[in-house]
């Protein structure tokens, strides 16, 4: 074998050595981009669901906003409706009373009744005070639910978001 013939082998077997590495460092780097970009994906899928869900979340929160605000602002129209209707005399409100007896006097005037101011009755004040009482203990409601809401609620999302 002459040199030449040496040389040439010797010339080739480092090109396809090169050519064998080259080939190599470009699969390696596609394997590491396809490897990052199935990644970058499966997080943007991920995002996409997350925001889909929420998005489907605020709409479901509007919808039953929208629901019993409209249910609030009946009651409170029919509320006013009645105050407006015994403001004026188209309806009248009827309470259960009694009058109780006044005391012996010794000077009554002849016709006059013998009674005192009236009373609601028993059942009457019942309702009145049981009414009161759930009247404060919704309201102690609400404000816990509003207190939770902005203290838990609102905290969970702050942190969420920093994640």
């Amino acid at each position: 074998m002459n040199r030449a013939t040496l040389a040439f082998i010797v010339f080739m077997v480092a090109a396809v050595a090169v050519l064998g590495f080259t080939a190599d460092h470009w699969h390696s780097q596609y394997t590491r981009t396809e490897k990052a970009r199935k990644e970058a994906v499966a997080l943007a899928d991920t995002r996409q669901q997350t925001i889909d869900d929420m998005t489907q979340r605020q709409r479901q929160n509007a919808a039953l906003d929208a629901k019993y605000t409209q249910e609030l602002a009946d009651a409170k129209a029919e509320s006013e409706k009645l105050r407006a209707d015994l403001a004026s005399g188209r309806r009248r409100l009827q309470l259960h009373a009694v009058c109780m007896p006044a005391a012996a006097r010794d000077t009554t005037a002849t016709g006059a009744t013998d009674a005192a101011t009236a009373r609601l009755t028993p059942d009457a004040e019942r309702n009145y005070q049981r009414l009161r009482t759930e009247s404060r203990a919704v309201t102690a409601q609400v404000n816990g639910l509003q207190q939770y809401i902005n203290e838990q609620c609102t905290e969970r999302k702050a942190d969420h978001g920093k994640n």
